[in-house]
């Protein structure tokens, strides 16, 4: 069995990689941590070979990206071009379209679509990838929008970057999907939820929530996830490398690496 492996995703430290002096400092600083590759996201204006080379100088490699729905639907051959110069397999779409979220017969739509997306990039050596939230559970006519997702989509082109913590804030069981996207799935989203004490739901750094991270890891090693990319996306007035550094910590403690 593969050993999972843990990247981090750079939405995370979004506010700080708004210029190219400050994603090199940024990206220095997640490696200092132990982290080897990171997710391509919420990043400033910089050229796509620029990234690259600051992504190199600092020892570490771009595992997936999140791509905008129009860039996929108007410009997928510049969607390939970035992949393939930054040697990144994993093309992500960060949500549904609001178009499409309100029926059924939405979901069945994009499903197909995403099926014609994930045709083109995989004929350039390149997989689709869908994240969700929690709104894909909400049921129409008693099935989830993730199902008819995931059963009207091709499992040859349409993977899943399921995130666990939108599973279950949408009522799902993250174990139970892990495995049911078994084939499907090679990057993950990790982030944790706690509650406060007055009732709010708030996300958390990996092992200060109460989600079962020790089932979910399993799960992921048992299907053959490759990277388990760690996000949070509200720090709470917390230093976002702070928490990147306490969820690392955290996850090699149970028995992960970087």
């Amino acid at each position: 069995m593969r050993r999972m492996r843990i990247a981090t995703q750079l939405y995370t430290v979004r506010n700080f990689l708004q210029t190219p002096e400050d994603i090199s400092e940024s990206l220095k600083k997640v490696k200092q941590m132990g982290y080897h590759s990171v997710q391509a996201s919420g990043v400033g204006p910089i050229g796509v070979h620029e990234f690259k080379a600051l992504t190199d100088q600092a020892g570490l490699s771009i595992c997936a990206t999140h791509i905008g729905y129009n860039d996929l639907l108007n410009d997928m051959d510049s969607v390939i071009e970035k992949h393939l110069a930054w040697d990144c397999k994993y093309v992500g779409l960060g949500g549904l379209p609001p178009e499409f979220r309100e029926t059924s017969q939405g979901y069945a739509a994009f499903a197909k679509q995403a099926s014609d997306f994930g045709r083109q990039l995989k004929n350039a050596g390149l997989q689709f990838i869908y994240h969700n939230h929690d709104f894909e559970f909400a049921k129409y006519d008693g099935k989830t929008g993730m199902e008819i997702l995931f059963d009207e989509s091709d499992p040859e082109t349409v993977d899943f970057e399921l995130d666990v913590y939108w599973v279950q804030a949408g009522g799902a069981d993250p174990i139970e999907w892990i495995r049911k996207v078994d084939g499907r799935m090679k990057v993950v989203h990790f982030k944790d939820m706690c509650i406060t004490p007055d009732r709010q739901q708030r996300f958390a750094e990996i092992g200060e929530g109460n989600m079962n991270f020790k089932g979910i890891i399993q799960a992921c090693e048992e299907i053959g996830v490759e990277w388990a990319a760690v996000e949070q996306d509200d720090c709470y007035g917390r230093n976002p490398f702070e928490s990147l550094e306490i969820s690392f910590a955290n996850l090699a403690r149970l028995g992960m690496k970087g």
